[in-house]
């Protein structure tokens, strides 16, 4: 009767929460700009010419503009053809060369009757649709995987995406403090993700205690050791340009640090409900086990998980500059200036720091998990039928 109860209440949160991603999903966010869309339309379109004569290579860099005739694919010009330019400043991270047969984003301008293109941009390759496409085929071998907590996992993928899209980056811009926010935000989808996953149950308490917890240890070293680095929230890509888009009023340090512990969160969550699990599973296989007996085995769970998981940060957080590396060393840049430059002590800071988040966040979520499967049992032995 109690399984049933645990049941309904689950698939009844699920639907809840379904039901507010799709909310979430269709209100907007109030920075949308009416300027980039009235008589604006961004199509798919294929390259059917390509003139290159006033391209001009200087090097490894490339200058000039394409010219371009391109096959509208979709929307209400569809199957016209019209001729875009492609603007090639010397800057290969943003340049890009098309070929016949490549698949377009292009962007239309149209006259005052909505009826004519006046101008089109060829502005970078249609990826849309092999997102849609990628994604797809997550979803769908993680529900044939893990069937209903496969679609709960993919569920709570969508509401943390929404939740950070609709929720903390317009609050964000708003002015509100970038950590109090980002703590907030972290702390609804940890726990959505957590009772998704796990239900309304001791297993789930435990996680979600460890995990808020852990981010809370984590957010409290970013705050003090992103202070005592003196390193710029400018040390982000495009942070600046946010500058100068007008929104100056920004405290962008506050932003870095934010950006530290939402780094760590899954990473923490993960942890706790690793440790949260195997002690539920040892409880459930041996009742009586003791609260101290319980705290070991925890830490025995903890130590190889803690183990892989602060290299898993490394990996994930050295991965993105492995080109910088390189850079340094090809020009035999110093051990000693490499550390020291803002951006790779940055990387450094948000490395260390979320690992020593996890490092804590498993011995905390072993005291806690121990506390919380033994609770019944010590009752029982305090209370006076017991004696």
């Amino acid at each position: 009767m109690k399984t049933d109860k645990h049941k309904r209440s689950n698939i009844i949160f699920t639907i809840a929460i379904l039901i507010i991603s799709t909310v979430l999903a269709l209100i907007p966010t109030g920075f949308e700009n009416p300027n980039l869309t009235h008589h604006t339309y961004r199509e798919k379109a294929i390259v059917s010419e390509v003139d290159n004569g006033d391209l001009e290579n200087f090097s490894v860099v490339t200058v000039g503009s394409q010219k371009l005739e391109l096959k509208i694919l979709t929307g209400k010009f569809e199957d016209e053809v019209v001729k875009a330019t492609n603007v090639l400043m010397g800057q290969m991270k943003i340049d890009k060369v098309f070929e016949k047969g490549d698949k377009v984003l292009v962007v239309l301008k149209t006259d005052e009757s909505d009826q004519n293109i006046t101008s089109a941009r060829a502005d970078d390759y249609y990826r849309v649709n092999l997102m849609w496409i990628l994604f797809g085929l997550f979803a769908v071998f993680l529900i044939l995987f893990a069937k209903w907590t496969g679609f709960k996992a993919l569920l709570s993928f969508v509401f943390t995406a929404i939740t950070i899209w609709k929720i903390l980056i317009p609050l964000i811009l708003k002015g509100l403090s970038p950590i109090l926010i980002s703590m907030l935000v972290v702390s609804i989808t940890t726990t959505v993700i957590i009772v998704l996953i796990s239900g309304f149950s001791k297993k789930g308490l435990v996680a979600l205690s460890g995990a808020i917890a852990g981010v809370s240890i984590t957010s409290l070293l970013a705050l003090m050791f992103g202070h005592l680095f003196h390193i710029p929230g400018t040390v982000q890509e495009f942070s600046d340009a946010i500058l100068y888009a007008g929104f100056t009023n920004l405290n962008l340090s506050e932003i870095f640090v934010s950006c530290i512990f939402i780094s760590a969160a899954g990473a923490v969550m993960d942890v706790a409900m690793d440790i949260s699990a195997s002690q539920n599973e040892l409880i459930s296989q041996n009742p009586n086990l003791n609260r101290k007996d319980l705290i070991q085995s925890g830490f025995a769970i903890a130590y190889p998980v803690i183990g892989t998981m602060t290299t898993t940060l490394l990996f994930a957080y050295s991965g993105s500059f492995l080109f910088v590396f390189m850079l340094f060393m090809a020009k035999g840049t110093p051990m000693i200036s490499i550390f020291n430059a803002n951006y790779i002590a940055a990387e450094i800071l948000n490395t260390l720091v979320g690992s020593f988040g996890l490092v804590l966040v498993a011995p905390l979520t072993a005291i806690i998990g121990a506390y919380i499967y033994t609770l019944k049992k010590v009752k029982a032995s305090n209370s006076p039928d017991h004696a």
